[in-house]
């Protein structure tokens, strides 16, 4: 019997979901070059949100997380009434508005840019001040927190004073922090509890054991659950998410990345957000209908009625 043919190209839009949800973090295209193409195909941004309609994603949070994308991202959510934006400096970027370039962990050298050039991490943090203040849309901070995977040990020091920064700012504004904590949870711990969370605070992406989801139980903390929980590999990450509360759980794409589980491998869209809510659902041992309800709700004690109120 030979081997299954893999997916291509772009998946099809899936049975729609028994209640609407939000996408609480996704990266929409800012120009087309940023869209995969896929067997010749690029998905265009209005195809991708008439998708996420089909599919019962009623309306999504994109982030803008360094300098050049800040001002287009609140643009494209001042264009499209569901979609809205998160902005920060993203921890690697902190690393290289400091002016490190070193080799990171997983092997590469990320060189600096022109923004990386006119601005200081302080000043680039100003921007998003700047961009985040300039519109209602904005319904978050982030994606800001620590990367010790893609980030040389010597910018380590630059990503925790951008999370502190971010941190403070996140406060400032009475605004939402998304974290990106990827492979430094206990400094992400650390840095959070010295400078006092935000009041809704988000690891999105979450990516910890059970004993990480109890810190985040215990504070408070959301779990923002993407496409990995749905890996066959991932039962660790299955059952971080079963050990959360239902009333601290989101649910996201992190698109273009991380596709779900049948799909993994082929381009990710928020209409995507689907196979997960679906894989959340059987691990919370919830129906559809329940599940989606209860993160509309969290949804809503997050980012407000004005993110909420396109899945009533």
């Amino acid at each position: 019997m030979g081997k299954s043919r893999k997916r291509r190209g772009w998946p099809q839009v899936p049975a729609p979901l028994a209640g609407k949800v939000i996408d609480n973090h996704t990266h929409l295209p800012l120009w087309e070059e940023q869209i995969p193409l896929v067997e010749g195909v690029r998905l265009s941004l209005e195809e991708q949100l008439e998708r996420a309609q089909q599919a019962g994603v009623s309306a999504l949070i994109t982030s803008g997380c360094q300098v050049d994308e800040l001002a287009p991202t609140v643009q494209i959510s001042e264009e499209y009434p569901q979609v809205f934006c998160a902005l920060a400096i993203h921890p690697n970027e902190a690393a290289l508005h400091a002016k490190v370039v070193a080799t990171a962990p997983d092997g590469q050298t990320y060189q600096l840019q022109p923004w990386h050039e006119k601005y200081s991490l302080e000043e680039a943090v100003g921007q998003v001040y700047m961009a985040a203040t300039s519109s209602a849309k904005t319904v978050a901070i982030g994606e800001s927190g620590l990367d010790y995977f893609r980030t040389s040990p010597q910018g380590k020091a630059a990503q925790q004073q951008s999370f502190r920064m971010h941190i403070s700012l996140a406060k400032e504004l009475g605004l939402p922090l998304q974290i990106h904590d990827r492979e430094a949870h206990a400094d992400t711990i650390r840095i959070l509890l010295e400078e006092g969370a935000p009041e809704r605070t988000v690891f999105h992406c979450f990516s910890g054991d059970k004993e990480i989801a109890q810190v985040l139980a215990d504070n408070g903390w959301y779990a923002s659950i993407a496409g990995p929980v749905t890996y066959n590999a991932n039962e660790w990450l299955r059952e971080a998410a079963a050990a959360m509360p239902s009333s601290l759980l989101l649910v996201e794409t992190d698109a273009p990345y991380l596709t779900p589980h049948p799909h993994r491998g082929q381009p990710n869209a928020s209409y995507m957000t689907v196979w997960t809510v679906r894989k959340l659902a059987e691990i919370t041992g919830s129906t559809e209908t329940d599940l989606a309800r209860q993160l509309v709700n969290n949804t809503r004690q997050v980012y407000g009625e004005a993110v909420a109120a396109f899945a009533d």
